[in-house]
């Protein structure tokens, strides 16, 4: 029975102080039981001599410091792992809350996970999926690859989330696919948006969903995407099944972990974020990959809202350091109303060149894309001097990109939230728009390629 104290000191915000304990230990998880008998959760933060300072996971309202007693359970936070998850939702501390029965768990696991060996990594160099052209044609997502979007306020990044969501998959029928969906300190509104999109399409079959709202504790944020990838290691590397996992809103989550730092009185760095914030998003990121000797593959797509629209800003910033490259959204296309709002000039898929080509996607793959790159720069550049020095100003061959860069816009990037358009089509697009150029512009094309599909 574990040991009960009555020794509550003070508490301040989502912090408690509990005096004379003995053999409790970080991260360690607490319960405080309540005069009126209710129960709240806890978790040792800091061991100093005897006093141990605690995070409350619930308000702090109601606890008395004489008369409430705290007991330590001797273990780290945990959860119940089971192939039941997939179809279900879960709240940040991982209890369901989506009216279905309690899972009954095969294993409990410890949230924190185990971080992966660089030894036992293997590659990222399988093709996925996304049905999003700017995307898979040129920005393309491999297995086991950390890809985040950038985004900012009021873009559309929750509808492109749910795209991916839905649409995602691996070439080649047999094998297991899962999704594990984590939302951070989102709106109720935002949460239904999800779930009714993933219920309404049948993908809910294959997800499981963890959500944390706005108005739910800060604490709660902390754990709700160490929750949602014990879940997909579980289900990649003791089920076999290749998951993507995609965690939304970094930034509420790094907020949190700024709230936390603030109450516990830590020396602040960057825009008054904790020093130690690269090494929590990289514990977290880093649990995506694929290991040797495992079928199995966790994906990641970590989705933030960069303050400001400023990519400098310190959350965009450690997470394009920790990641493999990052999808950007731009503001401009959409308000020409381009969905999603894609900008693949800033945007970057560092192991791309890994997952195409030849027996993955199409050979002339590579040569499309870095064609497709070179032109829309160049129409992008002829826009900008039309609008300085009038169209008279530009050569015939300026013309041509300016209305190829609009093409691109249009026909490659502007697909809406609901094409599902499969690598064969994007790549198909890819070549009528190239078939706008003249031939002796197309100097990134292997010439068998222009003789197999310009102007077809």
């Amino acid at each position: 029975m574990p040991k009960e104290y009555r020794t509550i000191q003070e508490v301040s915000g989502p912090l408690m102080l509990v005096k004379g304990v003995e053999d409790v230990s970080y991260d360690e998880i607490g319960e405080i039981e309540l005069v009126n008998g209710e129960t709240r959760r806890c978790r040792v933060l800091e061991i100093d001599g005897s006093d141990a300072l605690v995070q409350l996971f619930e308000s702090s309202t109601g606890i008395n410091l004489s008369n409430s007693k705290v007991r330590f359970l001797g273990r780290a936070m945990e959860l119940g792992v089971s192939e039941d998850m997939l179809g279900r939702v879960f709240d940040g501390l991982g209890r369901a809350i989506d009216d279905g029965p309690q899972i009954i768990p095969d294993d409990r696991r410890d949230i924190n996970g185990l971080p992966m060996n660089p030894a036992a990594r293997d590659y990222p160099n399988e093709f996925i999926q996304t049905g999003v052209s700017a995307i898979d044609g040129l920005n393309t997502l491999v297995r086991g690859q950390k890809l985040p979007i950038f985004s900012a306020s009021g873009l559309p990044h929750a509808n492109l989330a749910a795209q991916i969501a839905r649409q995602a998959k691996v070439l080649g029928k047999d094998e297991k696919f899962a999704v594990v969906f984590a939302a951070m300190g989102i709106t109720f509104e935002e949460a239904n948006f999800f779930v009714e999109s993933f219920t309404e399409t049948g993908a809910i079959d294959r997800t499981v969903m963890f959500v944390n709202l706005a108005d739910d504790p800060a604490v709660e944020r902390i754990s709700t995407p160490r929750m949602a990838l014990t879940a997909a290691e579980y289900l990649a590397f003791d089920k076999d099944m290749h998951v993507l996992v995609i965690l939304t809103d970094i930034t509420n989550y790094a907020d949190a972990l700024r709230e936390i730092s603030a109450a516990r009185k830590e020396v602040p760095s960057r825009r008054g974020y904790p020093g130690y914030m690269y090494t929590d998003l990289a514990q977290m990121y880093e649990r995506a990959g694929r290991q040797r000797g495992k079928k199995g593959s966790i994906t990641m797509i970590p989705i933030l809202t960069m303050p400001e629209d400023d990519k400098t800003h310190p959350i965009p910033d450690l997470t394009g350091y920790i990641t493999e490259g990052q999808v950007i959204l731009s503001r401009e296309l959409y308000r020409k109303g381009m969905n999603p709002p894609i900008d693949v000039l800033p945007s970057l898929s560092r192991l791309k060149d890994k997952g195409i080509g030849e027996g993955k996607t199409r050979a002339d793959h590579a040569n499309v894309m870095n064609q497709l790159f070179a032109a829309y720069a160049q129409g992008k550049e002829a826009k900008e001097l039309m609008v300085i020095l009038g169209e008279a100003a530009l050569s015939e061959t300026d013309l041509i990109y300016a209305k190829f860069s609009d093409a691109f816009e249009e026909q490659y990037i502007n697909q809406g939230f609901e094409t599902d358009r499969t690598i064969e089509e994007t790549m198909n697009i890819g070549w009528k728009l190239l078939s706008i150029l003249p031939k002796a512009e197309l100097k990134r094309v292997d010439e068998k390629f222009i003789e197999m599909y310009y102007g077809k």
